[in-house]
């Protein structure tokens, strides 16, 4: 960021005390109050300005040298330099208690832009209104010899920024005027260049050049910010500030008409009626002045598209035309709003603007303003802009997802026009190609994609956008893979041998195998139907880009938006939508990217999802029974994914019940003991010269509990369940064991088998107990949410303690 001297200089400035401080201020002030002011005084104020500026706590001077400041600020006799660091320095002190300044009676321009400067940063809507009164009012007058309108204009864009209200509409008319006469009647004619005074400097003059083009070529038309010279009049500066300023001020006044249309004012009254048909330039009629300014305002921005199509000289020039041509559109855009007879003449024009650079991606940002004109205008104008959308959100994120810039002003756009693209097809084919925006310029853009998400999501692309979430980190791979292939010599992209296996990343890419495994996951649109049966092979070979900084920062977004996805799915999913969901959790928790912190984030999410999902949709537990015996049967699944394994078997003991869905019968709930009790039993069974499996305490606390579920809806199972619990003591005190679990872990174990053998002592309390009514009272619910409590009551009853007296 800065050299080593700049950090010296900033550590210097934070570390000065007060009364040093104070000390220096006295030597500066006495410097300003010499005779005449010189180097030295000029390098104390650069001083002082580093120490106020250097920290972002408010820094104090002595109430005198603030007013002697101010007086230095508007001595007629203080160099310039000098009165630009008193002003400084007197903005970085705002807001100032001692400021004794006003802008009332100054005349000239330079020094009403200081001062103004100074009185704005005090963040007082009086103070604001009065500089924007001072400066229309000394911008209405004609200007004194050597006096310039260009100090001002900065200004003038400050006031409408913080207080747009404080200008009147009188004002506001004269200001319109005056920014119409300098957009369209700036000199074409090349400044001259200052005389240097020396010895060999010519009397005579010399006759002044035209101004010429981004090419070279003479200007045949008016000035504009893309006019070229090598030295620039006044009225020029005037016209590039007036452009520079030009969108602010439409926005802020342009919108409101003057009603100077009198009774029987028959051209106010034609102008109404054909304000929407209309198609050529006002001409031969006097216009009012926001009128006036809409119409010079936009002849501006066709001249500048035109010369956006010139081939510049200098590189700077040929980034100066995109950046104006985007500004531009977006100023046609806003006069359009305001006035509905300039949308043919536009449509028209951004149609073959668009035709134009479509295909030159160094303009891909300024096909968002011209998409933008057409999603606002194109229903007026009856055009069809459906072509303009496809080329945007088709090709554009396939090429430059990489555009850092490009990336968040696309989804920017996406956000702000969410409500518009809502019935848009187009808009939601497309999700896979915003992705990949994502995907690569993950930190920036997660705030906006959390924004955006739920505008994608429905009943038909839930499904996609799920998968394509667990991926992300896979298809930040897959882009870095395809960027370094573009990049390849023509020499090394012959295709991979078809029989071989590829080494390389690199030569998958264009591998047989895998190229359809590419093609899918890069795709531009959704595609359903077209998906592989696995991407594991992929993911498998994309491996070896698992650490790189890109990915894990990818991986680190996955958690949030898979929450969002969650949260915004449950509001319209159906019971079909619902259990294709379980399905795939279930499903593609063996299938994640291999990212180990990535997994673990992930299997946290989903298993809390998991238990949201059976809480919407109990049935699913019953109609989904081959599936998630298949899941909760294996024991794997509990060292590897723990978090799930833990989750859906509790949703079983919780939802497994015909309180829930009569469907739910005798067998079932057998059938799911005894595929639980066989895990249960293989991870806590004690053989000789066998390892136990080390498994996390919680998920052995939860198969217990569910088979004390199961056991009360079924009672035939009772003497099983507390057979298998009475057996864990031995289990905790196994040598085997207590080498794996700490005493906690294990006297935990044994407490909860012990209460829920005890509860199944007491069948009616226990079937009470486990299988409250859907439509529960108030206690059935408590004793639900609070089962350590009632287990403890029933332990307590069931085995008092040593010298209790029972009641």
């Amino acid at each position: 960021m800065f050299t080593a001297a700049a950090e010296s200089f900033l550590r210097q400035a934070r570390e000065i005390q007060e009364e040093e401080l104070r000390r220096f201020g006295a030597r500066v002030s006495a410097l300003l109050q010499g005779p005449e002011p010189g180097p030295e005084a000029v390098d104390g104020l650069q001083r002082l300005h580093l120490t106020v500026a250097a920290t972002k706590y408010p820094r104090k001077l002595d109430g005198k040298f603030v007013e002697l400041l101010q007086i230095v600020l508007c001595s007629p006799k203080s160099p310039e330099q000098i009165q630009v660091l008193c002003a400084a320095i007197l903005r970085e002190m705002s807001p100032c208690n001692d400021l004794i300044l006003s802008c009332d009676e100054i005349q000239d321009t330079k020094l009403l832009s200081l001062v103004s400067s100074i009185l704005l940063a005090q963040g007082n809507k009086g103070k604001v209104a009065a500089v924007g009164q001072r400066v229309v009012k000394v911008l209405e007058k004609r200007l004194p010899e050597g006096q310039s309108a260009r100090f001002l204009l900065p200004v003038l864009a400050n006031v409408i920024s913080l207080s747009p209200e404080s200008l009147t509409e009188e004002q506001t008319n004269v200001v319109s005027k005056k920014l119409a006469d300098w957009l369209r009647y700036a000199s074409i004619q090349q400044g001259m260049a200052q005389p240097s005074g020396g010895f060999f400097s010519s009397p005579r003059t010399k006759q002044p050049a035209p101004v010429t083009e981004v090419d070279g070529a003479v200007a045949t038309d008016f000035f504009t910010v893309l006019s070229v010279a090598q030295h620039y009049t006044q009225d020029q500066w005037l016209n590039v500030q007036t452009f520079s300023m030009l969108r602010n001020w439409l926005l802020c006044y342009g919108g409101k008409e003057l009603n100077t249309t009198k009774p029987g004012d028959k051209a106010g009254m034609d102008r109404s009626v054909t304000s929407t048909v209309s198609t050529a330039p006002t001409a031969g009629r006097l216009l009012p002045p926001r009128e006036r300014l809409r119409e010079k305002a936009f002849e501006y921005c066709q001249r500048l598209t035109e010369q956006s199509n010139r081939r510049p000289l200098k590189k700077d020039d040929g980034d100066l035309q995109k950046a104006c041509l985007i500004e531009a559109v977006t100023i046609m855009d806003i006069i359009c709003k305001q006035d509905s007879s300039y949308v043919c003449r536009a449509v028209s024009f951004l149609k073959v603007l668009h035709s134009r650079i479509c295909g030159d991606a160094s303009y891909a940002r300024a096909l968002l303003p011209i998409a933008q004109f057409f999603l606002n205008h194109s229903k007026l104008a009856a055009v069809d802009s459906d072509a303009i959308y496809k080329h945007l959100f088709t090709d554009i994120p396939a090429q430059l997802f990489h555009n850092p810039s490009l990336a968040f002003e696309f989804v920017q756009f996406c956000k702000d026009n969410s409500q518009f693209f809502t019935d848009s097809s187009i808009f939601r084919q497309s999700f896979p190609n915003l992705f990949k925006f994502l995907a690569w310029n993950s930190p920036p853009l997660i705030s906006e994609f959390v924004d955006l998400l739920p505008f994608l999501l429905d009943a038909g692309t839930a499904i996609e956008i799920f998968h394509l979430l667990l991926d992300l980190p896979c298809l930040t791979a897959a882009l870095d893979i395809q960027l370094r292939a573009a990049a390849l010599p023509a020499s090394e992209k012959s295709s991979s041998d078809p029989a071989g296996k590829p080494a390389r990343c690199l030569e998958a890419f264009r591998h047989p195998v895998y190229r359809s495994m590419f093609q899918y996951l890069l795709r531009t649109e959704s595609a359903p139907e077209d998906a592989p049966e696995s991407l594991v092979p992929l993911r498998q070979l994309l491996g070896s880009l698992a650490g790189s900084p890109r990915v894990v920062q990818c991986a680190e977004t996955v958690p949030v938006l898979l929450e969002l996805f969650f949260g915004v799915v449950a509001e319209f999913a159906d019971g079909s939508l619902i259990n294709q969901l379980v399905v795939l959790l279930l499903q593609r928790s063996d299938q994640l990217y291999e990212i180990p912190s990535f997994k673990d984030d992930v299997y946290r999410v989903l298993s809390s999802q998991l238990v949201m999902l059976c809480r919407l949709r109990p049935a699913l537990v019953v109609e989904l029974s081959t599936e998630i015996l298949e899941f909760s049967g294996t024991v794997s699944n509990i060292q590897s994914k723990e978090a799930i394994f833990t989750h859906m078997v509790w949703a079983i003991g919780e939802y497994l019940s015909v309180s829930y869905d009569k469907r739910c019968t005798v067998e079932q709930i057998t059938r799911f003991f005894e595929t639980l009790e066989a895990v249960l039993f293989e991870i806590t069974q004690l053989r000789p010269q066998a390892s136990t499996p080390s498994c996390a305490p919680r998920a052995i606390s939860v198969l217990m509990a569910t088979l004390t579920k199961l056991a009360a809806r079924s009672q035939d199972l009772i003497p099983r369940v507390s057979m298998f619990l009475s057996k864990m003591r031995t289990f905790v005190q196994s040598p085997a064991v207590t080498s794996v679990y700490c005493e906690e872990d294990l006297e935990e174990i044994l407490i909860r088998a012990t209460e829920l053998m005890n509860l199944l002592k007491m069948p009616s309390v226990a079937q009470f107990v486990f299988t409250p009514p859907v439509a529960s009272t108030c206690f059935q619910r408590e004793v639900n949410d609070s089962l350590p409590l009632a287990l403890r009551m029933v332990t307590q009853l069931l085995e008092p303690a040593p010298g209790s007296v029972p009641v």
